[in-house]
């Protein structure tokens, strides 16, 4: 039955958003109940009652090889931690250690890969080596995958589902009209084979614009939309599904884009029955992408967890510059899926490597036994997006973050003549994805040489910078393996980058530099 236009109470429904009463997923699928959230203050200097969610996020341990030689992750290309960031610096505030997700600083850019071959793989994969620039005994390898693009006269068709939160707690002019603005500029890429209707939720949901492919249309419908009352957010999401599901295009694209701060604050709260929805329209073709807007009570935890769940992405949309950038400029990418369950393997040869750590992806970590079971869900890589992973290594022979063990057999035999041998292997990449239709995932495998590890040269071009957000990222967590590596240094590695976006990452190391005491405190500068 379709659902008909109305603006009322929905009821009856199942109530499923968890995270209303403040959840937030942990490791292992669990949420985390009202007192347990990593609920933090940005700054001292924040407004009074400022709390915003986050999830806990250690860095990355370091492993031996001997021990561990095999490191499985999920793809993200989630860009949201980075326009967080960006959002406290121009504040004059550090963001919370646990806000800054690096390999989502380190995506949010793009770098000169090159386009796969043809059709028949949907992504190239890059690999290359360099000195790392603080630490004189390790190297980095960056891997960089990059999907195909799509030009817009052969995308398929999009049935969109804007739900959008109208709650009390979105009026302010940071939520609600920022939303309004920034959906109005993703109606203009609307074209005459797509549709999209409007549901929003506050104390009730309802359906505010049946679908539609008129532009003005749907601009005149958001520009009707104000704040108030409280937030019954589970109903929303529901009904949004149901409207997606009527109007489901078999081969488009189908997707619920949900705008809000995330504060829900009342309503069932039942963590399974969320789940078993969101995955449930997951598997049926209706995907999920998270949007965050605002301050002050942002449950980023939340938005993080439910567009991971429904094979979707998170953006933080603190601009109408952000807005465009996510919803015009990269809306392919945002949108057209070419590969999902996108995982990636690296072993290591300890004739090679003997410690390793990869640089971010904390909340991606696999167990190595999922990386073969296609029944594990993983990232979505859409058509033009680059993913980029960084691990910082120790060549074998070389000293290391860890010492050597006491007794002789829980040590590793050192092989430093190892690396001056032609013709190894000092790691193997592994890949698998699924294309957008299918069940069964494909594999691509590729070698790295070991003679990369004797470069003297530090990083260059393209991946200077990405190794510059990597730094910038792991120094704003606290990581205490950066040595003695500053502000003014990782801006000496990005170099003088060309374009808006590269230039606006100097400033913001500039504004982390010179910030508050706290950030001369934390970081020593």
């Amino acid at each position: 039955m379709k659902v008909s236009k109305q603006l009322g109470s929905i009821m009856g429904g199942v109530a499923l958003l968890a995270l209303m009463a403040g959840c937030s997923k942990q490791d292992g699928g669990r949420y985390q109940q009202p007192g347990e959230t990593a609920e933090i203050a940005a700054d001292s200097t924040a407004p009074a009652g400022a709390r915003e969610t986050y999830k806990p996020n250690d860095v990355s341990p370091v492993h031996m090889v001997a021990d561990a030689p095999v490191s499985t992750f999920a793809v993200d290309v989630d860009t949201a931690a980075y326009a967080n960031v960006r959002r406290f610096l121009n504040q004059g505030q550090l963001p919370p250690a646990d806000a800054v997700r690096t390999e989502e600083m380190i995506n949010y850019f793009r770098y000169d890969y090159p386009l796969p071959d043809d059709r028949t793989t949907p992504f190239s994969v890059t690999t290359d080596v360099a000195q790392s620039p603080w630490n004189t005994q390790t190297k980095l390898l960056r891997i960089g995958l990059r999907g195909y693009d799509l030009p817009y006269a052969r995308r398929p068709a999009a049935n969109l589902v804007f739900l959008i939160d109208v709650s009390g707690s979105m009026d302010e002019p940071d939520k609600l009209p920022l939303v309004k603005s920034a959906l109005s500029t993703l109606a203009d890429t609307i074209g005459p084979n797509d549709s999209v209707g409007i549901v929003v939720y506050a104390g009730a949901a309802g359906v505010v614009l049946d679908p539609t492919s008129d532009p003005a249309e749907i601009r005149d419908a958001l520009d009707e939309l104000s704040a108030g009352g409280s937030t019954a957010g589970g109903e929303g999401l529901q009904l949004a599904y149901a409207l997606a599901r009527d109007n489901f295009i078999k081969g488009g694209v189908n997707r619920v884009v949900l705008a809000t701060d995330g504060d829900f604050n009342v309503g069932i709260t039942d963590r399974a029955e969320l789940e078993k929805l969101i995955e449930h329209e997951r598997d049926t073709g209706i995907t999920l992408t998270a949007l965050g807007f605002g301050q002050g009570n942002l449950n980023d935890a939340m938005m993080e967890s439910i567009a991971d769940l429904g094979n979707g992405n998170y953006a933080y949309i603190d601009s109408a510059m952000e807005a465009k950038k996510v919803l015009s400029e990269e809306l392919s990418s945002t949108l057209f899926t070419i590969a999902k369950d996108v995982k990636v393997q690296v072993e290591f040869n300890p004739a090679y490597v003997s410690q390793y750590r990869l640089i971010g992806y904390e909340n991606r970590a696999l167990a190595e036994q999922d990386f073969d079971d296609d029944k594990i869900d993983a990232g979505d890589i859409g058509a033009g997006h680059q993913v980029t992973a960084i691990y910082e290594v120790v060549p074998a022979g070389t000293k290391g973050w860890l010492s050597d063990r006491r007794y002789t057999d829980n040590r590793r035999p050192a092989a430093p003549a190892a690396a001056g041998r032609p013709g190894g292997e000092m790691a193997f990449v592994r890949l698998r994805y699924k294309l957008p239709e299918g069940d069964t995932s494909r594999l691509i495998e590729q070698p790295v040489s070991a003679t990369q590890l004797a470069t003297q040269s530090l990083p260059r071009g393209d991946m200077a910078f990405a190794t510059a957000v990597a730094a910038f990222g792991q120094k704003l967590r606290g990581d205490t393996r950066l040595g003695d590596i500053g502000f003014a240094d990782i801006r000496r590695l990005a170099g003088e980058p060309d374009g808006y976006w590269r230039q606006e990452f100097i400033k913001l190391t500039e504004l982390a530099e010179a910030g508050s005491p706290r950030t001369r405190r934390d970081t020593g500068t």
